[in-house]
């Protein structure tokens, strides 16, 4: 990356927001219920992505009234990374519409960027290399680097000072309510995307001050949000 010429940072989240992976994530997290037993509505597990994986399935647990062992954890974990990545081995996982646009954009105006991500390295990897980022150039934070995931503003606070740039001068780009309340927590502004599923008043409320369809319409309109260089 160009060395950069303004404080204004731009931090992602990954899934629903530069990659097409929501929905796939859900059913990944369907297989993995189903085969520990769990019954669960696949609109009640898409309000939950975005969230901590751990604090996810604790969640969902816990609604079921099922109980939480460590066993039942790792195995719901392990079966969810093995069918969201065969779901990647198929070729359902894509970056989303302007996504490596607008990461090459940021690259050649000499913004600094960086990736936050809940999900761990284990279904992170595919999507990362899908977008063609370089994690040895380019900072990537997952969940396995930091003691909390959103909604906890760990992973920004994170990415934030591994770029070396002030958190109140970032910007989160998320598509999530979860997103947003991590990016308050964290005192930065938050973009919100449509790209994840979730609507705009939802993200508004939770904090966003702006709200585009997809990174493509945020390209469009990054004047709206980039401080000028």
């Amino acid at each position: 990356m160009h060395r950069p010429r303004s404080s204004t940072a731009f931090l992602f989240d990954l899934d629903g927001t530069l990659v097409d992976s929501v929905y796939q994530h859900v059913l990944a997290w369907k297989e993995a219920l189903d085969a520990e037993g769990v019954e669960l509505s696949v609109w009640r597990i898409h309000r939950k992505i975005g969230m901590s994986g751990g604090l996810f399935t604790n969640i969902l647990l816990r609604e079921t009234g099922l109980e939480i062992t460590e066993e039942r954890l790792a195995r719901l974990h392990q079966r969810h990374v093995e069918a969201f990545n065969r779901q990647h081995t198929q070729g359902l996982v894509r970056p989303l519409p302007g996504a490596r646009e607008l990461l090459a954009y940021l690259t050649e105006q000499g913004y600094p960027w960086a990736i936050a991500t809940s999900g761990r390295m284990a279904t992170a990897a595919h999507n990362i290399e899908a977008l063609g980022v370089d994690p040895s150039k380019v900072p990537v934070i997952t969940r396995d680097q930091v003691r909390h995931a959103k909604p906890d503003p760990d992973l920004f606070l994170a990415a934030a000072e591994k770029l070396g740039v002030d958190i109140e001068q970032s910007l989160v780009i998320g598509d999530s309510i979860w997103d947003m309340l991590a990016a308050q927590r964290a005192r930065a502004l938050g973009v919100g995307l449509l790209s994840g599923g979730y609507g705009e008043d939802e993200l508004a409320r939770s904090g966003a001050f702006r709200v585009y369809d997809d990174p493509a319409d945020l390209l469009k309109h990054i004047d709206e949000v980039a401080a000028r260089l």
